[in-house]
Formats: structure tokens, sequence, C-alpha cells
């Protein structure tokens, strides 16, 4: 059923569209109003987000010195000791060219080297200056130096 003409023509004289009676489309207070609140649990939820990101890259630290850790071990059972602080952590996926040990038998790990969660090389030393008969493995966090604490501490092998 079709409204009549002059039902129309009311409709258009008084600024109403549509056969409701109602203007459609948001008014400049109605979006300013709903900015405004998406801007505030933008503030409330970003701080929890990002901490959630610093406890991620620690974690993937951890895991990642302790599969090195492991491929250490690897290499260690088939060459009798660890690779040198010379020959690195890069000794796990090529063969050393440095003093090259006679019993390696392949990558010890499917990649090459991972670099810690923050872009930089993991500090390896052997034998280590904390495990004396072991190696050291560890990474110093976000800010890259000794110490620190949460995202800035440092990722250690031997705790």
């Amino acid at each position: 059923m079709m409204p009549s003409l002059r039902a129309h023509a009311r409709g258009v004289r008084r600024g109403l569209r549509g056969p409701i009676g109602r203007r459609s489309g948001f008014t400049l207070i109605e979006i300013l109003v709903v900015i405004v609140v998406i801007a505030i649990l933008a503030t409330l939820v970003a701080p929890n987000i990002f901490q959630h990101v610093g406890a991620a890259k620690s974690a993937t630290a951890k895991s990642q010195i302790e599969m090195l850790g492991a491929a250490l071990d690897a290499y260690r059972l088939d060459n009798g000791r660890y690779p040198s602080t010379e020959q690195g952590l890069n000794a796990l996926w090529e063969k050393p060219t440095i003093d090259p040990p006679v019993n390696w038998r392949a990558p010890y790990l499917r990649k090459p080297v991972p670099a810690d969660p923050w872009g930089r090389p993991y500090l390896f030393l052997f034998p280590g200056q904390v495990n004396v008969n072991g190696y050291d493995l560890l990474s110093y966090g976000a800010d890259g130096k000794p110490g620190g604490d949460g995202e800035d501490a440092d990722i250690l092998s031997w705790k």
C-alpha cells in the first residue's frame, strides 16, 4: 500500500525523510561523544596490552635459551666439549672454521641461531664466568644492558 501523495508532501515540507518520519544520520555531537568514549577506552586498555607484549618477549627469550641449551648439550655429546666463545653459537648451525671439531654432525638447530626478541645476539661464553665448568648463555633484555627489572631484566640460562 502506497502512502498518499498528500501525506508524502507533508513529510517533505516538514523536513522529514522516509515513511517513518525520522531524520537519518548522526549529529556532530553524537559522533564526538563516540570518539571520546573510544579514546577513554583505548587509554585504559592499551597499557594492559603493552604489558603483555613485554612478558611475551621475556618468555620467548627464556624458551629460546632453553632450546639453545639443548642444542649445546647435543654438541657436547658429539664433540666432548661445548663450542668455545670464539666459535660461538654459530657452531650449532655451521661447522666451525676456528678449531673445527672432528665429530661435528650436521646442524644442531633446524634454523640459524635466532637473535633475542629485542633483535640482539645472545651472549655465549665458554667457559662461563658464572658456570665455570659449563657455559653462560644470556640476553640483557629490552635495554641491552646488564641488570634491570621487568622487561629490562636479564634472561639467564642458569636461573
